[in-house]
């Protein structure tokens, strides 16, 4: 039997932040599109080079840990950043509940 349904990307427009999990660096961004595997995010042109880092997506009320798997230039001084989707480990769960909450002040 094969499968019909598939896993398509849809638009969902929400600010973003994206946390480099080795050097724990922020990245502000737009989510493009989101679907349950990825999600592609339009950035500045000037953040480093994201493709092949981990990271934690923070975006409206979900949380994504994925790794950057592709980025292209845009016209207008913005990249598009793609990520593929990651199981939490433990050791990122950890982190979560230990580095992400409110600030305080």
């Amino acid at each position: 039997m094969q499968e019909r349904r598939t896993i398509n990307r849809v638009e969902f427009l929400a600010n973003s932040v994206i946390v480099d999990k080795e050097s724990l660096n922020k990245y502000y961004g737009q989510v493009k599109n989101i679907s349950p595997l990825g999600i592609a995010i339009t950035v500045d042109e000037r953040i480093p080079n994201l493709v092949t880092r981990d990271v934690i997506i923070v975006a409206e009320t979900m949380i994504m840990y994925a790794e950057a798997v592709r980025e292209d230039k845009e016209n207008n001084g913005k990249k598009s950043v793609a990520f593929k989707a990651r199981k939490f480990t433990p050791e990122v769960l950890q982190y979560l509940f230990e580095h992400i909450g409110l600030d305080e002040g």
